[in-house]
């Protein structure tokens, strides 16, 4: 019986085979490392960057205009240096509004906050801070204080603690200060300082500015303000003396929260003042020589940066204004009868008319 023939089948190409069987289990591997690859990246693109907290001492309130603005150039500047608040920094300031004694209870909160540091907006705000820790830095945001005299750093240089920032020399100011009270007043020979004696740092600035007035040949007289009935009085019992002239000191507490009050007295009794602020010059009082307070508080951000990034206060030099503003409110001098001298105004920064 003659077989039939066998069936033939199309021959394969073992060989080729085999290079694509090779080839398809490369893939397969190349596509799990992609896999595995696109995986981590995902978990790197969602674990979120570490917040820092920065916490922020001032007195008085953050709807006040001098308060809010200093706040809001800080807040710029570490917008401007890539902190941005709910990504990679959270702010936390503390304010004591009416109640100046409630310093040290706001800094021990943010202590136990753990904030990353602090920002203290004056010297009392620096002394409760240092108080509260020592070891979250603390950024000294413009401190009239002479902050080695006061024991807050070691030295300008090398502050040697958690301590750094920015110093006002304010002893310096207030002789600048008086200097141009005697230009613009003729014969001036008394001046009552109007100062909040419960300052942390009262005695010091009173000791300054009389050192300061003895090599002016001029006499200072203080009148105490606590609170708004005692300014009353200062301004009642100055009118009634031989003074010419008013010069302010600083105080967040008491005097700065009175600024419109003091201005309006001023202007009443008609006597020529000098303030500590721009702000104060801007909202109707004669003249104000000092730094530039948004710009103190932009610097202060600088540090911040500096110390998220890793420095150490105590390697962070304290740094003293370079840049002063004087200005002149032509209009309030016009009001209580001074004639401010054309060598004066040609030195101003600005002359509000």
């Amino acid at each position: 019986m003659r077989q039939k023939p066998l069936t033939r089948f199309p021959s394969f190409q073992f060989g080729n085979l085999k290079s694509k069987i090779q080839n398809l289990k490369w893939a397969g591997v190349l596509a799990i490392v992609v896999l595995l690859v696109r995986s981590v990246g995902m978990a790197d693109a969602q674990q979120p960057a570490k917040v820092y907290r920065v916490g922020r001492l001032s007195a008085g309130s953050p709807g006040d205009p001098l308060s809010k603005g200093s706040f809001e150039a800080f807040r710029q500047a570490l917008h401007d240096l890539g902190w941005i608040e709910g990504r990679n920094i959270a702010l936390e300031p503390r304010w004591t509004g009416e109640k100046p004694e409630s310093l040290r209870d706001l800094a021990a909160e943010l202590v136990r906050l753990r904030v990353d540091v602090i920002v203290a907006n004056g010297a009392p705000m620096v002394r409760a801070a240092k108080e509260a820790t020592t070891t979250i830095p603390i950024v000294m945001a413009a401190t009239g204080a002479d902050p080695v005299a006061a024991g807050f750093v070691a030295s300008l240089a090398k502050p040697g603690a958690n301590i750094t920032g920015l110093s006002l020399l304010s002893a310096a100011l207030d002789g600048k200060r008086l200097e141009l009270l005697k230009e613009v007043v003729p014969g001036l020979r008394r001046v009552a300082v109007l100062q909040n004696p419960d300052f942390p740092e009262a005695a010091n600035r009173w000791r300054d500015a009389e050192v300061a007035g003895k090599s002016l040949g001029v006499r200072l007289q203080a009148w105490k303000a606590r609170n708004s009935q005692e300014i009353e009085t200062a301004f009642l019992a100055t009118a009634m003396s031989n003074t010419k002239a008013l010069l302010i000191f600083s105080d967040p507490s008491v005097l700065e929260r009175n600024r419109a009050r003091i201005i309006a007295l001023a202007a009443k009794y008609r006597l020529p003042a000098m303030y500590p602020w721009r702000l104060y010059v801007e909202e109707g009082g004669l003249m104000g020589y000092a730094p530039s307070l948004p710009d103190m508080h932009r610097r202060s951000a600088y540090y911040v940066d500096k110390i998220l990034k890793g420095a150490k206060a105590a390697d962070l030099p304290v740094e003293q204004p370079t840049k002063f503003e004087f200005v002149v409110n032509l209009k309030t001098a016009k009001q209580i009868g001074l004639t401010i001298p054309p060598n004066v105004l040609a030195r101003a920064d600005r002359v509000i008319k």
